[in-house]
């Protein structure tokens, strides 16, 4: 079993949660993903799928959608986990900020800094 599960939350509806205690800087996923292009934004922006897309690409100007447990991650404003885009393998790769105990729903920060209070499209229960 790996490091991270699905659960229903008490305020988002799913998240993903650690199976046991995850170390600070430790990887927890690598989502693979499926980039559409700038010109196809427009069309997934009217579906439910959008509300799970990442800004993808050398511009910022793509759609990325996760794989994996890589669009089930929460936001927080205090995260204990943050991503990495890597273009070159075509994944999302989550990290550990903090230690973060077996039991703990993992979060990240959707503006991509941790320490970015950008608000976001939807009220943040925080």
């Amino acid at each position: 079993m790996g490091p991270i599960y699905v659960k229903n939350t008490e305020k988002y509806g799913r998240g993903i949660f650690a199976s046991r205690n995850i170390e600070k800087g430790e990887l927890i996923e690598q989502s693979p993903v499926l980039v559409s292009p700038k010109s196809e934004r427009k069309y997934l922006k009217k579906t439910t799928l959008f509300q799970y897309c990442f800004i993808w690409g050398e511009k910022y100007d793509q759609t990325a959608i996760a794989l994996g447990y890589g669009s089930l991650f929460n936001h927080s404003f205090t995260p204990n986990a943050m991503f990495i885009n890597d273009l070159e393998h075509l994944t999302i790769n989550f990290y550990a900020i903090s230690d973060i105990q077996e039991g703990d729903e993992i979060k990240i920060n959707y503006n991509g800094d941790p320490n970015d209070r950008t608000p976001l499209w939807f009220e943040v229960l925080d």
